[in-house]
């Protein structure tokens, strides 16, 4: 069909860039993200007339953080912008004259790693996004399944933990509250606090105490094989593996994507990854056993997922 315009909208920025059909970003225009709803319709126009000038542009695809409606133009709710029932669909084809479709961004980044990453040669294909939060996508037979009312697939916040840890949606107990970036976070703090001769390396890349422990700090502490780093992984996995264990029982798939910023530690994270997703796998070791990727787009991702998912009518089931 042509080639297509793939919309990310970060809390910074917006990125829109041109994609062929082989998944190939050729060229891309990024805007500051603004701070209020219509500023953000604004801003997403004006992206995707800075990336279509010199390409002749069949449609665009948005990829949004939030619960997309099954005919992909209405964003139901998004928890970091304050749309609640937003045309978006409409809105940004009335400021650029383009045919749009909307969807949520994590189902987008999953399409693109099905269609041109990691999943590639799969037919059925679970990934998951281990960032600040955890999302996902379901791919099973080839179409990107999202569920009677469009917003299947929310995989962190599925209740890991009953009356546990209070999440960002109000529940308690989700999946991402054990299984994401944040996550990892916690239990390196727990760990330097109550151990702290354990994690001199890591506490020495901050400012010396448990409160200073980013993110960065407990790759590269691992890495040197500090102790409370490494066990904080091993943590982290154990939970990721469990959950993908679940999934597996509902979903069989060929493999499992992993992405997000996490899955950039390589064998790292998803080393232990593989080992918990095994040891709670029920029949596991009399079973066929899923693959666990790594994710391939990176940042990418959902960008040139989106831009795909507009080439076709209605390709998503």
């Amino acid at each position: 069909m042509g080639l297509t315009i793939g919309v990310d909208i970060g809390g910074t920025k917006i990125a829109a860039g041109v994609v062929d059909e082989e998944g190939n970003i050729l060229s891309t225009h990024k805007v500051p993200t603004p701070g209020t709803p219509e500023g953000i319709v604004d801003a997403i126009a004006s992206a995707v007339e800075g990336a279509r000038a010199g390409h002749d542009i069949v449609g665009v695809g948005i990829g949004a953080a939030g619960y997309v409606n099954r005919q992909r133009s209405t964003v139901y709710f998004a928890p970091n912008i304050d749309w609640r029932n937003e045309p978006l669909k409409a809105e940004v084809e009335a400021r650029t004259g383009l045919p749009v479709v909307v969807e949520n961004d994590a189902n987008a980044a999953a399409w693109g790693e099905y269609k041109f990453g990691g999943g590639k040669g799969h037919r059925n294909v679970i990934c998951i996004t281990l960032g600040t939060g955890l999302g996902g996508g379901i791919i099973i037979g080839n179409k990107l399944r999202r569920g009677h009312f469009g917003v299947a697939a929310e995989f962190g916040h599925i209740r890991m933990v009953p009356d546990g840890l209070l999440c960002g949606c109000g529940s308690q107990g989700c999946w991402e509250q054990y299984a994401s970036g944040r996550a990892l976070v916690r239990y390196a703090k727990q760990r330097a606090n109550a151990t702290p001769e354990n994690a001199e390396v890591l506490l020495g890349l901050g400012d010396g105490t448990p409160d200073g422990i980013e993110g960065k700090h407990i790759s590269m502490a691992a890495r040197q094989g500090c102790p409370v780093a490494v066990d904080s992984y091993r943590e982290l996995a154990r939970w990721v593996g469990a959950g993908l264990a679940d999934l597996a029982s509902l979903f069989d798939p060929s493999a499992f994507i992993v992405g997000g910023g996490l899955s950039d530690e390589g064998e790292l994270v998803l080393g232990p990854i593989r080992k918990s997703y095994k040891r709670w796998l029920v029949g596991g070791n009399w079973r066929p056993v899923a693959d666990v990727l790594a994710a391939q787009l990176g940042n990418k991702a959902g960008l040139v997922g989106a831009a795909d998912l507009a080439r076709e009518p209605d390709p998503v089931m």
